[in-house]
């Protein structure tokens, strides 16, 4: 077990609810592994995380605002309730990772992936840059107001009773994902393909937001049920 911060490598640390500011201001000769490190809680503000690693490490509630993860990693464990506003995160990695309640408000996602990650409840709201992904991610409940991303693939996303509001979902293709319960007010879905959401069985209201998006006949068929209408051949 390794709890010397100066060093680059941590290990099975208890940092919970430890101010770390000050011990991370200056970062090694190369970059910081944490490993099944414990910083529930912590506060890592402003720090200089570039190209860090943590595997199956504890972060929840930990505040992270204005910290720089510029090409960091983190693989499993947990950061539940964590604050992430305003990080720099280009080039970053989330790998199953528990980020429910999270809050981005203002990160910079440039480049930024997310897989497999569980995102309930995430405040994703006035993001800043470009490129950042969703894979196989659950985003129910997730406050993503804005959001962009068009031209993108979008699989395996549980999306149900997300706040997509004015979003930028142009062009995108769905796959074996949801949206149920949507907030798709003023969302931008020309060229959209929604064939490969499950969409539930939107109001007269809800559907009209899918204008410009193609949908399949049986997608069709479940609106115009809800509404009470019957399809004959």
């Amino acid at each position: 077990m390794s709890t010397d911060l100066s060093l680059p490598e941590t290990t099975d640390a208890d940092l919970s609810g430890a101010d770390l500011r000050d011990v991370l201001a200056d970062p090694p000769d190369r970059p910081r592994v944490f490993t099944r490190c414990d910083m529930t809680e912590a506060n890592l503000s402003e720090a200089d995380l570039t190209d860090a690693t943590f595997h199956d490490c504890r972060l929840d509630g930990a505040r992270l605002e204005r910290a720089v993860l510029e090409g960091a990693g983190f693989t499993g464990g947990s950061a539940a309730g964590a604050v992430f506003a305003h990080t720099e995160c280009t080039d970053t990695r989330f790998e199953r990772v528990d980020l429910a309640n999270t809050r981005w408000q203002g990160a910079l996602l440039t480049d930024t992936v997310f897989t497999g990650c569980r995102m309930t409840g995430a405040g994703l709201n006035s993001l800043r840059g470009i490129g950042y992904t969703f894979d196989h991610c659950n985003l129910m409940l997730a406050r993503c107001k804005g959001i962009t991303l068009r031209g993108q693939t979008l699989e395996g996303l549980r999306m149900d009773e997300a706040d997509l509001a004015s979003a930028d979902l142009r062009d995108t293709v769905w796959a074996e994902s949801r949206l149920r319960g949507a907030n798709l007010v003023n969302v931008r879905l020309s060229g959209a393909d929604l064939r490969g959401a499950d969409l539930g069985e939107p109001t007269l209201e809800q559907a009209g937001y899918l204008r410009g998006a193609s949908i399949s006949p049986v997608q069709a068929g479940t609106i115009l049920g809800a509404l009470g209408i019957t399809v004959v051949d």
